[in-house]
């Protein structure tokens, strides 16, 4: 089947259409010549048959006339019979002369024309053409041409001159000239037309090549110069030139951003060391402070509590400073499947956190076992959810939990505090958690966001009636992405 467009000429390749556009021009330059020869070969044949049928009737007219005066049949046939002979270049197939009234006196051939008959009508309509226009009549279907000329003394009439020649040599002059023109204006818009296109191929050769490196480009492969001597003209130099400057810029733009990206990365590693040994760094010494107190007055319920405070709060720093650490270099998420089981043991992680900020836990876990999902940053994602919405939430307030398979494959979670709301900073890092860590709280929403972003997912804020209400979509390594499905 013809691809749609394929007989479109504009759709065509410069190397077939201008090759086409240079035979059509030249079989429509070899039409116009063609006629023009042609045209001026036929004038031509006609002025010298013209001319010679002129000088026959002539004399033929000067032989004859003063036979037709006296209707003398033989010397009229005498002069015919010797002008045959005289004028034979005319090729002469009839001659008469007729009476004035239109019968034949005499004829040079007369068992076709008899003395006492009439020509055959077309004959006679023809003669009476060439006699009233003074030329010949030509006719291409039989191959002759018929002259005519009236005689006559003084005013009156005496008969006329008829004379029937055959120009099939002319036609076929005019035959053999036609086929040379055509077999010949044929070779050269052949040769014209194989020579338009070598000479296209040529010309388009360096654009082509360019062609074919923007392809390989465009296909991810790294700009290569080309040579420039493929070039024929200045234009094409300047093209090929322009090029492998372009080539060589993407060349170094390449290079140079793999380099600021290793000096970026290292940059950031650097920077990540430094604050992580800051922030670890800040908590340790009320750490070994509280150590040392314990040690020296365990016994007091009041100090131990505060030592122990301190020391819980110290840890939890520094779990979300490493924390935030490992979700920034972590690498490709494991392959361990998700089970109900392992969203249970969050349940048992937070108890201690909700029963001391005394929050009611709604807990529904409807997890099926064995979900392709990776199972330690589901975990990871849940608990700081968990971890955020206990913290947003005030006494006595109620902390909903909510886990199902996902629709076409997958986990989805959600969790749903008592607190505010979340302000405008922190819903900020749901669809841009990009850069570092915040400064100003939401480390554990960033933390939850990036790791769901490594599954593949994502976390939403829903509309809810109090609190705020956040929903982690974890689909399987192969599942598309699915809307979010309240439980």
């Amino acid at each position: 089947m013809i691809p749609p467009g394929a007989l479109d000429p504009r759709r065509w390749p410069l190397a077939i259409r201008v090759p086409l556009i240079v035979a059509v021009l030249v079989a429509g330059l070899a039409l116009a010549t063609g006629q023009a020869v042609l045209s001026r070969l036929a004038r031509d044949q006609e002025r010298h048959l013209s001319e010679l049928a002129s000088a026959f009737l002539d004399g033929l007219a000067t032989a004859v006339q003063p036979a037709a005066a006296r209707a003398d049949v033989w010397e009229a046939f005498d002069a015919l019979d010797r002008a045959r002979t005289r004028y034979g270049a005319l090729r002469p197939m009839l001659s008469a002369v007729l009476l004035p009234d239109g019968t034949v006196l005499a004829s040079a051939e007369p068992r076709s024309a008899p003395s006492g008959t009439r020509l055959p009508s077309v004959i006679a309509a023809q003669a009476d053409t060439a006699a009233a226009a003074g030329r010949p009549v030509l006719d291409a279907d039989a191959a002759t041409a018929v002259l005519a000329r009236d005689l006559a003394e003084g005013d009156v009439p005496v008969g006329r001159i008829v004379a029937q020649a055959d120009i099939g040599p002319l036609l076929a002059e005019r035959r053999a000239v036609v086929r040379t023109l055509v077999l010949v204006n044929g070779a050269f818009a052949l040769v014209f037309a194989a020579a338009g296109g070598l000479l296209v191929r040529h010309l388009l050769a360096p654009a082509d090549l360019v062609r074919r490196r923007l392809t390989e480009a465009a296909r991810g492969g790294r700009p290569v110069p080309v040579d420039e001597t493929v070039g024929i003209g200045p234009e094409h130099a300047a093209l090929l030139a322009a090029w492998n400057q372009a080539a060589a810029a993407s060349a170094e733009r390449e290079a140079m951003a793999a380099r600021l990206a290793k000096e970026e990365r290292h940059a950031q590693v650097g920077r990540l060391a430094a604050a992580m040994a800051h922030e670890v760094n800040n908590p340790l010494g009320g750490l070994i402070t509280a150590v040392d107190t314990l040690s020296d007055h365990g016994d007091d319920p009041a100090v131990r509590a505060e030592a122990l405070g301190l020391l819980r709060r110290g840890l939890g720093d520094i779990r979300n400073v490493v924390r935030a650490g490992l979700v920034t270099w972590r690498g490709t998420p494991g392959t361990t499947a998700l089970a109900a089981q392992d969203f249970e043991d969050l349940r048992l992680l937070v108890r201690h956190e909700v029963a001391r900020r005394g929050l009611t836990l709604d807990w529904q876990n409807d997890l099926p076992d064995q979900i392709a999902v990776d199972r330690t940053l589901a975990r990871q994602v849940a608990l700081n959810l968990l971890l955020n919405a206990a913290a947003a939430s005030p006494p006595q307030g109620t902390l909903r939990f909510r886990a199902g398979k996902l629709d076409g494959g997958g986990a989805v979670v959600e969790v749903t505090d008592a607190g505010p709301g979340l302000p405008p900073a922190v819903e900020v890092l749901l669809v841009a958690c990009d850069g570092p860590p915040p400064e100003d709280g939401g480390l554990g929403l960033w933390t939850a966001v990036r790791l769901a972003r490594s599954l593949g997912g994502r976390i939403v804020r829903l509309p809810s009636d109090t609190g705020t209400r956040l929903v982690a979509e974890l689909p399987t390594v192969s599942a598309p992405m699915e809307a979010i499905h309240a439980l």
